[in-house]
């Protein structure tokens, strides 16, 4: 069977490591210019030779994202960068522009290319188009459908992959090119600077005879920009029957805790798959540990059909979250204790759960706690606090620690 990639994403170093220990094949990352998430940490120079050696080491790989659209003037710089990256050892850049393209072509004849999804690669003569150019992986837009996925395969050599977003955050525009975040706040989207301005409420007035009438008198429609989360884990024989070969997490900037949980889920669902294609069941439990990361409402985008009403959350733009990042086990000592570095406030007697790589959730107790003075403590209220501590199960090294919200 053809196996596909899983491919996440990793804001800085940390994220990367967690990325692949939770089962990603490849991770793609931005460096310190030239990329579209500039609010992210992003990676140096050291950091990516870091990143890059541990990804080799277990025989994974990194894309650098080089996908803003540049205006003349900043090219200057790019080609030094270029030649960077590929002395390295980057495994592939991500472009979206023809001007970069010809760049890296230019300075790093055997670097691989990917072209972004803001490209907008929405047919199979596009793709060929690239192919042709020399690229070897297409990401899609996310405006195609399972169908129109599968005919760009069928039209398209083998040799060329196709990577399509599975999971994260929509953009309300088509394949990312909006402008609304400029005109709002003067920061440009397509320099990697989105203000994020679909996410804010708004009132939608029309002039009638120089009076001004809201055209949604409903006040629960006042987020009409406010795209759900993509979630497509439970249609995995649909994707390999499309042809994606990767399968593409969003989220850059999103926590390690979100990297760690998604990639899990979706690494457990894609195994499941392998063994027995014929008979794949979609288990809720993955869904479940997907909304146990920090996610909005699930849709499923432009795969099925095309969005309508309800591919939109009208009432907030505010982010769900019902479990906590509590802590991560940093070492495992010979008396079985564990050293862990906390995230949130975590006290000895809490109920919580534990997961690790390729296993399933862990239900235990915090029974004992101690500061790193080796004095005895009942809670870790401190940002980054390292702790010894004792579970009421085994933990291993990267495991994380997370406990329910309680509200109300």
């Amino acid at each position: 069977m053809r196996e596909v990639e899983l491919l996440a994403p990793a804001g800085d170093l940390e994220k990367l490591k967690i990325a692949f220990i939770y089962g990603a094949d490849a991770v793609y990352i931005g460096g310190e210019i030239f990329g579209m998430r500039s609010a992210a940490k992003n990676f140096s120079k050291e950091d990516m030779i870091e990143g890059l050696e541990f990804a080799h080491n277990m025989g994974k790989k990194v894309f650098v994202t080089v996908n803003i659209i540049p205006r003349s003037d900043q090219l200057d710089s790019l080609a030094d960068y270029i030649k960077e990256l590929d002395e390295i050892g980057v495994d592939a850049v991500i472009v979206s522009d023809a001007g970069v393209f010809n760049i890296v072509k230019r300075v790093a004849p055997d670097m691989e290319i990917h072209i972004s999804t803001q490209a907008s690669t929405s047919n199979y003569i596009a793709a060929n188009f690239w192919y042709e150019q020399g690229a070897k992986r297409i990401v899609t837009a996310r405006e195609m459908s399972f169908a129109e996925t599968k005919e760009l395969r069928e039209n398209t050599p083998r040799d060329l992959d196709i990577e399509s977003f599975i999971h994260g955050a929509m953009c309300m525009s088509y394949s990312g090119k909006c402008v609304i975040s400029n005109y709002a706040t003067g920061r440009d989207a397509n320099q990697g600077s989105c203000a994020q301005s679909c996410r804010w409420k708004y009132n939608l007035v029309e002039d009638v005879n120089g009076d001004y009438e809201n055209v949604l008198d409903d006040e629960d429609y006042q987020f009409f920009f406010n795209t759900k989360d993509l979630c497509m884990i439970k249609y995995i024989p649909e994707i390999f029957d499309s042809g994606i070969t990767s399968l593409k997490i969003e989220g850059r900037m999103k926590t390690a805790y979100y990297v760690a949980t998604t990639v899990r889920a979706y690494r457990m669902a894609i195994d499941e798959y392998y063994k027995d294609p014929d008979n794949w069941k979609f288990n809720p439990m993955w869904l479940d540990e997907l909304k146990k990361g920090s996610h909005r409402d699930y849709s499923t985008g432009f795969f099925l059909d095309r969005p309508g009403k309800n591919s939109n959350n009208y009432e907030s733009a505010s982010y769900i979250r019902n479990y906590d990042f509590i802590g991560i086990v940093k070492e495992v000592c010979d008396d079985g204790y564990l050293i862990v570095e906390q995230r949130n406030k975590m006290s000895v007697g809490e109920e919580i759960e534990v997961i690790g790589p390729y296993k399933e959730t862990m239900f235990t107790t915090i029974l004992e706690m101690y500061n790193e003075d080796g004095e005895p403590i009942e809670s870790a209220p401190h940002a980054r606090q390292i702790v010894k501590m004792k579970l009421g199960i085994e933990a291993y090294e990267n495991y994380i620690l997370r406990k329910p919200i309680i509200k109300g």
